[in-house]
């Protein structure tokens, strides 16, 4: 599933193309997964001028100049493209938006998970959505509150949108072993210390993987380089990039999960 940085690197991608663009039509090819309802939601967007292209989580966000917004829930496989002029239409397209300049933006989603949501309220919309990690507001006091308020396993919390909007499997994994923390650690067994190092891996992995246009492990995702500096997810066996150990993997909350039991030692 495209995680934060993924998202966001979508969304600067179509940004300059889709800001400021008026919506001539909208069609889904699977409206079953058209909120709340294809009818409706071409009623609403048909006719709208694109205010705002943005992300909330995991979610792109389009705002118009009504107020209201789309969310578009890439899901497991979803992704966002420009229809090329003069070839073939790419395959797994699931929802067209047309604009006034001719282009064509297209949602492609080979297992048909993704979601496109219209709300006229965006924040009543997104409020079971957890803090932006790289929000200003985003400190390490509010981090070691949301940990301390709970009394779970690290990784699932960490993966919980509810506590934080946009963290996956790829880069829970990835700040946990920055902050050499164990994925099965209590959250409120963590030390002022460790809420540290935790807050600086997590926003430093999301940052280092934004620049790199996410991460592409196949042909979900592609156009990311992201997975040439993995320090251990998708890395078992091989050597951990800081001590040399095997990493090692696990399942955490029936999520597959990659530690370095060096780096990473489980507290008794």
């Amino acid at each position: 599933m495209p995680e934060l940085p993924e998202v966001e690197t979508i969304v600067r991608a179509v940004r300059p193309r889709l800001f400021g663009r008026t919506i001539v039509a909208f069609d889904s090819r699977w409206p079953k997964n058209v909120e709340p309802g294809l009818s409706a939601v071409r009623r609403a967007v048909v006719g709208r001028r694109v205010a705002a292209v943005a992300r909330r989580g995991k979610y792109v966000v389009l705002g118009f100049d009504d107020g209201a917004a789309l969310l578009v829930h890439l899901r497991m496989s979803g992704r966002l493209e420009w229809a090329a002029d003069h070839a073939p239409e790419p395959p797994h397209v699931r929802a067209t938006w047309d604009l006034d300049d001719g282009g064509r933006l297209l949602l492609c989603d080979a297992r048909k998970f993704g979601r496109v949501m219209h709300t006229r309220d965006l924040a009543a919309a997104t409020a079971d959505l957890g803090p932006e990690p790289l929000a200003r507001g985003f400190t390490p006091d509010v981090l070691g509150g949301l940990l301390r308020a709970r009394r779970r396993q690290l990784k699932p919390l960490l993966l919980d949108q509810r506590v934080i909007a946009g963290l996956g499997n790829i880069y829970t994994d990835e700040a946990l072993h920055r902050a050499g923390l164990h994925p099965l650690t209590p959250s409120d067994r963590l030390r002022a210390a460790d809420v540290a190092r935790l807050h600086a891996a997590i926003r430093a992995v999301l940052r280092e993987a934004i620049r790199c246009h996410g991460t592409s492990l196949d042909w979900i995702y592609p156009g990311g380089w992201m997975q040439r500096r993995l320090r251990v997810y998708g890395r078992t066996g091989e050597p951990c990039r800081t001590c040399g150990t095997p990493i090692v993997g696990l399942r955490v909350g029936q999520r597959g999960t990659h530690v370095c039991p060096r780096c990473q030692p489980r507290r008794r």
